[in-house]
């Protein structure tokens, strides 16, 4: 097997030096058909594995753009001047051993759970996280960026991955994964805000906020990473809206589905953003949020004379209906008095007619809440014509008598809560004809964020184990709750409120007022199950109920 990691990229290369549609491809099978292939082209006989994958990142780098990643060379940073002097960063983990030895990511989550459940007190999703954080070692191919931290505001020095990649180092006492790297310490810095998160992550991607920050620290221009350009290094794009963009392109359309909370339309604002950009040729961040997401969503969302601008919004509900989406008559005002029906277009059929005379660039349909509305009244015949297949086939709409057809280069993004409805209870029709990506809670968004006693990210993972072991999955409680403008929470009447207003009405849904279950998910300082009710304490008293209940004796 040649060492790259990352299935979408071997899939990658498979499609380029066959021509073939390699999507579809089981990790195995990708691995064995890559191998094929290069053993077939004779420019790469003799060539170690780690030429070849160099050669082929060299020639069509799946990722556009760097990778920028931290690191945290032990706790600390005590192993610091070991990495500096070596060329190397080193993290822990060690009971795994070499991640090369693994055939797949599948099976190393797998050895991670059993080395390290113990030391995580069997909570799944912190031993994923941290698993996902030593796996992303494997990623990182030469040109790709690690910044090296000490505590939440130091930088060390930032450098360029070599060619050499991940190793692991039998040499070590211990720390024994490493990465080679051309360190330059002119990056040394303490920024001005703390990244709160870098105290509790040993490996964490740099956002294109911060990376900026960090140039900016430097005070000089730096000289980019060989092979990605005359710039200044640009971040990768996140890999939540690269999966997303591979996903939409294969079908056409996709729906973002998870429980409350998850940012599932924040995320679809923000790939809206990033992917129609990167299309159009609009500058944008690669990894876009706040501010620049609603200026980019404002300036795509322009009709400038046309049916429809490059980016649409609608929500879905109960009243929306065949004539609001494709056509149908309304009551618009007349000349003299009164009023008259008239058959007007819809809101889909007027980003048809757009794209259809603009056929070189892409129209997106943003659907909010796509499962509140009656899908087949509201698609009609046109379900049909969905299909990347049938894409460019006309039908003949019923109320003008018009040909109508939908063009390859309208795409449709929609949301659905879970705790709504499932996705099993949707219409096969649309199952079959959308691609379906699932967001779930990402406690490591909270994760050294506290409020008093309460890390913010274990109080979410807590709270999450009782609700999955009492209702499942899809009825979980999402990140975004504790979020204010993009930020964690950080005072206790803010998080009480947050507990009272949003977080206890849900958990009070879910269980349809069985109090007994309440009990469960909070504990008998915070409701009541004999009198039915909420009891009244304030914040103070609350935020150590939590910590008492959830996090004293997690896991109970």
């Amino acid at each position: 097997m040649l060492p790259i990691y990352g299935r979408e990229h071997v899939r990658h290369f498979v499609s380029l030096l066959s021509g073939e549609d390699a999507s579809k491809l089981e990790p195995f099978e990708a691995h064995a058909r890559l191998k094929q292939l290069v053993d077939q082209i004779d420019h790469f006989r003799g060539w170690h594995g780690r030429e070849i994958a160099s050669f082929l990142y060299w020639w069509s780098d799946p990722r556009q753009s760097a990778a920028v990643v931290k690191i945290a060379p032990g706790s600390d940073a005590q192993y610091w001047q070991e990495c500096l002097e070596g060329g190397y960063i080193c993290v822990g983990w060690d009971d795994v051993g070499d991640l090369t030895a693994y055939p797949a990511e599948d099976d190393f989550l797998e050895a991670f759970r059993a080395a390290y459940s113990k030391e995580y007190k069997d909570n799944q999703s912190k031993i994923t996280t941290k698993a996902r954080e030593l796996w992303r070692l494997t990623q990182l191919q030469p040109g790709d960026l690690i910044v090296a931290n000490k505590g939440t505001r130091q930088v060390l020095a930032v450098g360029h991955v070599t060619e050499t990649g991940y190793t692991w180092r039998e040499d070590r006492p211990e720390f024994r994964h490493t990465v080679a790297v051309d360190w330059d310490t002119s990056y040394a810095q303490t920024l001005p805000e703390p990244e709160k998160r870098w105290g509790v992550v040993t490996v964490a991607g740099v956002p294109t906020r911060l990376w900026k920050i960090i140039q900016a620290g430097t005070g000089t221009w730096k000289e980019p990473a060989p092979g990605r350009g005359n710039g200044p290094v640009v971040p990768q794009a996140d890999p939540q809206l690269s999966k997303l963009a591979t996903a939409l392109t294969r079908k056409g359309q996709l729906v973002l589905f998870g429980p409350p909370g998850t940012g599932k339309t924040y995320t679809s604002l923000r790939f809206a953003a990033w992917w129609l950009s990167e299309k159009l040729g609009l500058e944008s961040d690669a990894d876009p949020d706040g501010g620049s997401v609603h200026r980019l969503v404002a300036e795509l969302a322009r009709r400038d004379g046309r049916p429809a601008g490059h980016l649409t919004q609608v929500t879905f509900h109960p009243a929306y209906g065949y004539e609001d989406f494709i056509e149908g008559f309304r009551p618009v005002e007349g000349q003299g008095s009164g009023l008259y029906l008239s058959l007007v277009d819809g809101v889909f059929k007027r980003i048809c007619r757009a794209a259809e005379k603009d056929p070189d660039h892409p129209y997106l349909l943003l659907i909010d809440e796509i499962n509140r509305g009656d899908i087949p009244k509201i698609f009609g015949e046109l379900i049909t014509l969905l299909e990347k297949d049938k894409r460019g086939l006309s039908v003949v709409l019923p109320q003008s008598g018009e040909d109508f057809s939908v063009p390859p280069n309208v795409y449709l993004l929609g949301t659905m809560n879970t705790a709504d409805r499932s996705i099993r209870l949707l219409d096969s029709a649309l199952r079959r004809r959308f691609a379906f990506e699932e967001l779930l809670p990402d406690a490591a968004l909270l994760q050294g964020s506290f409020v008093g006693k309460i890390d913010l990210g274990d109080l979410l993972d807590e709270l999450n184990r009782r609700v999955l072991k009492e209702l499942g999955r899809e009825r979980q409680i999402g990140h975004s709750f504790f979020l204010l403008d993009g930020k964690p929470v950080q005072d206790e009447a803010t998080l009480a409120a947050v507990i009272h207003n949003e977080v206890l009405p849900l958990l009070q849904e879910y269980a349809y007022d069985d109090y007994s279950m309440l009990v469960r998910f909070l504990g008998p300082e915070v409701v009541d199950d004999v009198e039915h009710r909420i009891n009244d304490i304030d914040d103070e008293k609350l935020i150590d109920a939590l910590y008492t209940e959830l996090l004293a004796n997690a896991g109970g």
